[in-house]
């Protein structure tokens, strides 16, 4: 039976060493048992860290491919950056304005100009300027004939419409190389403005 003091309140019977003690071994045992438990304490939680543990380090490998192949690179066999990159963003085309209003060129200054180079020495084939027998067969053609081979190319010669000199000109050329090879052809006039419409 347990003793009692004078004032009614109960007395421990243990020792205080023993009470001491016990209380020690409690608290110990409840750090113990925190001890092992760690911080995942749900399923839920267990999951969440799975889960983190494979797709965290996906992310840091894609990121770490994405930054070492994205560096500007040289093609294969291309030392001369600069170049390369003119090459690739070169003009697909160009306009060319020009002075619609300007006086036409003669027949002969385009001949010197555009057609002296293969006429005057026959090269790859073409007649010779004032060759009556070379322009004999071609003249019998026509006019236009020789107007549309002159513009779009035949043979060996390329076609001289789009050049530095308009259709008109070039026609002009045609007619001063086929009458010094015994033609009789008329020089093209300039179109008027009402035959422009």
């Amino acid at each position: 039976m347990g003793r009692y003091n004078i004032g009614l309140i109960p007395v421990n019977p243990r020792p205080i060493g023993q009470a001491l003690q016990e209380d020690f071994m409690s608290d110990n045992s409840h750090d113990q048992h925190e001890a092992h438990t760690g911080p995942v304490k749900t399923p839920k939680q267990m999951l969440l860290l799975s889960l983190a543990s494979f797709i965290i380090p996906v992310f840091i490998i894609i990121g770490l491919v994405f930054y070492v192949t994205s560096g500007n690179k040289t093609a294969p066999g291309a030392s001369d950056s600069e170049k390369s990159v003119a090459q690739r963003i070169q003009k697909v085309g160009a306009v060319e304005v020009r002075d619609a209003n300007r006086p036409l060129k003669s027949g002969e200054e385009v001949y010197k100009a555009q057609c002296a180079a293969c006429h005057a020495v026959g090269a790859a084939g073409a007649p010779k300027f004032a060759d009556a027998g070379a322009w004999g067969a071609r003249i019998k053609q026509g006019l236009e004939t020789l107007v549309t081979s002159a513009l779009k190319g035949k043979g060996a010669m390329g076609a001289q419409g789009g050049g530095d000199f308009n259709d008109v000109e070039i026609a002009r050329a045609v007619v001063y190389l086929a009458n010094n090879g015994g033609g009789k052809f008329e020089e093209p006039k300039a179109p008027t403005a009402e035959a422009a419409k």
